[in-house]
């Protein structure tokens, strides 16, 4: 029997890219060995992605040819202590598991980098391929998101030795954004792809829904679901819009994040009363959020790094069917121009920008026009890119 570790640091049901990445990439690997004498061991955490959020997962269940471990961890804020801790359980746990197992290929999903590195350790251990699935460049990320000195300076040395000692092992690297192919260009033993996010079957189902009504007295409702940290940097521009529209729009933010109190306060102290603030929700509950709202908001903080970046919600946003608003730049910028091209598209942070486009765009007859998605969701439909990736995985056993 041929057996693949499978290593994720969220799965289902947690919420967030990770998870919505890894879960049905295994549903589908499960698929295409299932008449094969293939196991698959995913081992993962319980959800711990917002300490807002918690839902019951068993610790371990197996379903057909996959097993699934959870491990424990503790719940954090997303602050890069309680990320540091965090991993370093599940590090020793998943060693401690796999120490007296045989494999024939470890994959990993990283975004964070040490899930890459827990891979290629055990790889390199058991002396078999390893398949990175790389969702960022972390080493890169960290020096703009992390604003605490004392904690980059130090650590960006030892990160670019990890760095460099994970990818030179790797059998193949999967780069989530073409964004990254110059900052791999380095690593010339691996074999290089570049399987994207996708849009999930959830979101293809709201795109198929009818328009609603819309009497352009109505306040326009604004959607942002997800993070709320400091590469979104969501408190550094909705204020400042909110404020300037206060009695033409409704912001609703949905989601948690290491920002999340500094992002509430600043609406208190100026209070704004036209953006509302929920917790984290199932994305079914989501998919409802979405149906009730005009626009759809994403913005990137104006970092170097996120210059390299594809965020995941840009695929789910642009399958649903409504109007994106974008604060984005570099590749996710040309991306949108090419893929979504009737995105409101303005520069990070710049609230004046963003003001001016919205207002001339609230001027036109058609701002509730419902956006022609179908060759996006075509294109990008996850189904069909996890097919081609579960194939090129299975290729290395």
């Amino acid at each position: 029997m041929k057996k693949i570790l499978f290593l994720t640091f969220y799965y289902e049901p947690d919420l967030c890219a990770g998870s919505f990445r890894n879960t049905p990439l295994v549903k589908e690997l499960s698929r295409q060995s299932d008449s094969s004498d293939i196991q698959i061991d995913v081992i993962t955490t319980k959800p711990n992605r917002y300490s807002s959020f918690s839902k019951d997962a068993p610790s371990e269940e197996r379903n057909g040819n996959v097993r699934i471990e959870r491990i424990d961890i503790p719940h954090h804020k997303s602050g890069i202590t309680d990320q540091v801790f965090s991993f370093v359980k599940f590090y020793s746990r998943v060693k401690r598991r796999v120490n007296s197992r045989s494999y024939d290929l470890v994959y990993a999903s990283s975004s964070r980098l040490f899930t890459a590195y827990l891979g290629s350790s055990i790889a390199k251990k058991k002396k078999i391929p390893l398949y990175l699935d790389i969702r960022d460049i972390f080493v890169d990320t960290i020096q703009d998101v992390v604003k605490n000195k004392a904690i980059v300076i130090p650590m960006k040395p030892f990160l670019k030795v990890v760095e460099k000692s994970t990818f030179t092992i790797a059998t193949h690297i999967n780069l989530i954004s073409p964004g990254f192919e110059d900052y791999f260009k380095k690593y010339t033993s691996s074999q290089k792809t570049f399987y994207t996010h996708g849009i999930d079957s959830l979101f293809k189902e709201i795109n198929q829904t009818t328009e609603q009504e819309k009497n352009s007295t109505d306040s326009v409702k604004i959607l942002y679901a997800g993070n709320i940290g400091e590469g979104q940097g969501l408190h550094k521009i909705i204020p400042d819009v909110a404020s300037a529209l206060e009695d033409r729009v409704e912001f609703t933010i949905i989601g948690d994040g290491g920002r999340r109190e500094i992002f509430e306060k600043e609406l208190k102290n100026r209070n704004i009363k036209n953006v509302k603030l929920k917790k984290p929700v199932p994305r079914q509950q989501l998919v409802e959020e979405y149906k009730n709202s005009d626009y759809l908001f994403i913005h990137l903080n104006d970092y170097e790094a996120f210059k390299k970046v594809l965020p995941s919600k840009i695929f789910e946003l642009g399958a649903v069917g409504k109007p994106l608003i974008a604060g984005v730049n570099g590749y996710a910028r040309d991306f949108i121009i090419e893929n979504l091209p009737d995105t409101i598209l303005f520069h990070p942070g710049d609230s004046e920008e963003l003001v001016q486009k919205f207002s001339s765009r609230l001027e036109n007859l058609n701002k509730f026009k419902k956006p022609e998605r179908t060759n996006f969701i075509q294109k990008f439909d996850r189904e069909q890119i996890n097919r081609k990736m579960a194939k090129s995985i299975l290729n290395y056993l």
